[in-house]
Parts: C-alpha cells; sequence; structure tokens
C-alpha cells in the first residue's frame, strides 16, 4: 500500500510503498502476546504491605520464660507490643492474614515470569498490531471521546525525520497542523486517581496519549508524549487496551519493514 509523508505544515510531501499495514487483524493474537510479555502485576499490594512492623519475636512461646504468651490465655500468633507494665503487656496481632492491618493471604505476585512466544507468531502478532492501529475504527473504540466525531486524517501517520529537530513549542505547533481534532487525546494528562488505589501505588493516573516510534538511531527529548526506537518496539506499546495513535517517522517505516522478511 501507498502510504503519505507528512511535513510540518502536515502536507503530503511525497509518497512511500509499505507492505507493513496490511496484515489481517488478529486481536486474539494480538492480546495473548500483550498478556505473555507482562512483566508486572498491576494490582499488586505494596511491597511489605502488612509486614512492615515489629511483632515476629516480641512474644516467646517457651513454656517456662518471662514476656511469653503463656498462661496468658491468648492465642499463639506474632503480636506486637502495644504497652508494658512489669511482667504485664498488652498484646495485638500482627503481621498474619487473620488479623487487622496484616498481610493479604494469596496477593498477586509484584513480577511476573516472561513467557514464551513462538517467533512466527511473534512477527505475525507485531505485524498485524501495526495494521490494528491504522484503522480509525478501532482508534474509536480506544477513546470514547471520538465516538460521534469524523477522523479526516489518514492513518498511519508518517512523517519526515525533520521533525526531530524541532524544539517543544514548534513539535506541538505540528501535531496540532496534522492531528487536527485528535490533539487533545495525543497529549497526556496526569491526575491524582479517585479512591483507596492511591494507597497502593498507584496514587497517579495518565492517559495514553500519542506514541511516536523512530528509528534506532534517531533521538528526541519531549516530554507529553511517549517516544520508543522502532527496534524497541513492543505490541504492548501499541496496542495494550486498544489501537493507540500512533506517529511514525519516514526512517521507522523503513526499519519496520524488517519485519516482513
Amino acid at each position: 500500500m501507498k502510504i503519505q509523508i507528512l511535513d510540518i505544515e502536515g502536507k503530503k510531501t511525497k509518497e512511500m510503498t509499505t507492505s507493513l499495514f496490511e496484515e489481517p487483524i488478529r486481536e486474539d493474537l494480538i492480546f495473548k502476546i500483550i498478556e505473555a510479555q507482562r512483566i508486572k502485576q498491576p494490582y499488586r499490594p505494596k511491597q511489605y504491605a502488612g509486614m512492615d512492623r515489629s511483632a515476629s519475636g516480641n512474644v516467646l512461646h517457651t513454656r517456662h520464660d518471662w514476656k511469653t504468651d503463656r498462661g496468658k490465655g491468648v492465642s499463639r500468633f506474632p503480636k506486637k507490643t502495644m504497652w508494658r507494665r512489669g511482667t504485664q503487656f498488652s498484646w495485638v496481632g500482627a503481621i498474619i492474614p487473620s488479623v487487622k492491618g496484616g498481610r493479604r493471604a494469596h496477593p498477586p505476585h509484584g513480577e511476573i515470569k516472561f513467557k514464551k512466544i513462538n517467533k512466527k507468531e511473534l512477527q505475525k502478532a507485531i505485524l498485524s498490531a501495526l495494521t490494528y492501529i491504522s484503522s480509525v475504527e478501532e482508534i474509536k473504540k480506544k477513546y470514547h471521546s471520538l465516538e460521534n466525531k469524523k477522523i479526516e486524517i489518514k492513518l498511519p501517520l508518517v512523517v519526515e525525520d525533520k521533525i526531530l529537530k524541532l524544539k517543544s513549542k514548534d513539535f506541538f505547533k505540528m501535531l496540532k497542523n496534522i492531528l487536527g481534532n485528535l490533539y487533545e487525546i495525543s497529549i497526556q494528562k496526569k491526575s491524582v486517581r479517585a479512591g483507596i488505589g492511591k494507597m497502593r501505588g498507584r496514587r497517579n493516573k495518565k492517559n495514553a496519549g500519542l506514541l511516536l516510534v523512530i528509528g534506532k538511531e534517531e533521538k528526541i527529548k519531549i516530554s507529553g508524549i511517549d517516544v520508543v526506537n522502532a527496534n524497541k518496539l513492543k505490541i504492548a506499546d501499541l496496542a495494550d487496551g486498544g489501537a493507540r495513535l500512533t506517529m511514525f517517522t519516514e526512517n521507522a517505516i523503513k526499519e519496520l519493514e524488517g519485519l516482513k522478511k
């Protein structure tokens, strides 16, 4: 297929032929690989949750020793001392799952082992993901604010390599020229999460925003969007939670052509 190369003003300068965006969309394969490559569990408890207190060792379980729980009519689980008056103690259960403030019994693990993936299956999934993000209908499904809007730009978005030399102010001006009514969803915005999630390591939430794919030797430093080199591109970058708004540099497309070989 032929794709347009856009300049800073959002106008077509030339065309290039590529077969990157012609693979049939296989959502089942895309999401299977994303799940297999996931290495962090987003809903895990914070590290040492329920265990950040001194309890083990405060109460001895030997029969004839001072500072034990024998003869006190209390169960034999870890406790923390609330107050002590001579040989008299006030204990509260701690650490174990069955007490107040203790750890969870079987929480999701923080790190997940990377699962092995068939090479041909991975290659097919990446090419399928590229077609997936070039579909206007799939983009609308991810960004609910676009449901009733008409998207006039042609996907995929490919721009000249010159944009990498722009300053931040000029870069965002260029984005406005190219994206039009999609500009609002292209900029990342951070806000404080509502509810108890902010106590569990998920205090802030951020929208996905635009993903800019550049060549492996290219560099750009800019905030407000995500940037990834073509040789480090993952399916999760493109399609985690739906088709993501993505822009490619001309050089990145040439490097990604190697996926077809």
